[in-house]
């Protein structure tokens, strides 16, 4: 049975993902440091172990044939809490574990990175081949990661995802990126606020991105880096689409944050991944969530206020 670690397992996207590799017969490693929490079900081929990714003698590599890395500080507003912090996590920590990898012989090392890797770019179509001009902390750290694990091309399998904006339902959520929180706050106060409205923001299912890296994994000859992310649309037409759903008024108010980012994903098509899933059905299934009382709106779903208020930086 191949045995997976996944870092940063307890998160967002990892508490979708893991439940999909424990279904697919795969023995999993999930470790984190549970800063917001454990979600993830029992199971007799899951081991969780809490712990902190800079410490690589604390990080459980005995038997694993593949990581999976997504342990980061999440977001620009959490990366700029503490730089020093998003460095050895997201950065130091990433260049440990994939030298400790090679040592021992791990042949597939999965990466999470993020689609905001690029910058601003004035290009309709953001390809892996353009550069990487990265603004913040969070993006730099990504980039610099990606570039170290590149460099172990030569002693395994690397894959790098670039993913979007991630949206829809976790058992760990999060209601601080934009589909997830407009949704929301259109269902709590019956009208949305939007800043600006014009920006772009590439948007990616929770289930099609966790869906990818299974792929992935069953995919070894899909090597590199590639973007993930379907859906190039503005903050205003997001909000139009929740308001269609719940009868909410869009309320919209200066942005000092003029940023669009947009990802063109053809090369992740061309390998023969197909996204099941959009913004709309995102919207829904939060709706339907939150109605049936399943998802309740608090401090723990909001990184930045959590870790503000938890986590001793």
């Amino acid at each position: 049975m191949n045995k997976i670690l996944v870092t940063g397992a307890c998160g967002y996207k990892g508490s979708v993902l893991v439940p999909k590799l424990l279904a697919a017969g795969y023995q999993v490693v999930a470790f984190d440091t549970q800063w917001f929490g454990n979600f993830l079900p029992l199971h007799s081929a899951l081991e969780v172990v809490k712990g902190d990714v800079r410490l690589i003698r604390d990080v459980p590599l005995e038997g694993v044939d593949t990581i999976i890395h997504l342990a980061s500080i999440a977001n620009d507003p959490c990366g700029d809490l503490n730089p020093k912090l998003t460095w050895e996590v997201s950065a130091l920590a990433t260049m440990q574990l994939a030298d400790e990898a090679a040592r021992r012989g791990i042949k597939h090392f999965i990466y999470a990175s993020s689609g905001s890797v690029y910058g601003v770019k004035d290009e309709d179509q953001v390809t892996e081949e353009l550069s990487l001009e990265p603004i913040s902390e969070y993006n730099k750290t990504k980039m610099v990661a990606e570039r170290v694990i590149l460099s172990y091309q030569d002693k395994m399998t690397v894959q790098i995802v670039r993913p979007a904006t991630v949206c829809g339902l976790s058992p760990r959520m999060r209601l601080d990126v934009s589909v997830n929180m407009l949704t929301v706050q259109a269902l709590k106060n019956g009208r949305i606020t939007v800043f600006g409205g014009d920006q772009t923001r590439p948007n990616i299912h929770i289930d099609d991105i966790t869906d990818l890296y299974l792929f992935l994994l069953e995919n070894p000859q899909v090597q590199g880096v590639y973007n993930a992310g379907f859906e190039n649309i503005s903050i205003m037409d997001i909000a139009k689409h929740v308001a269609s759903n719940i009868d909410a008024e869009i309320v919209v108010t200066p942005s000092n944050d003029p940023r669009s980012y947009r990802v063109n994903s053809d090369k992740l098509l061309a390998a023969g991944f197909k996204p099941k899933k959009c913004v709309g059905d995102a919207v829904k299934e939060i709706i339907e969530a939150y109605q049936n009382g399943d998802l309740v709106d608090q401090d723990r779903w909001y990184n930045l206020k959590w870790m503000q208020q938890e986590v001793e930086l």
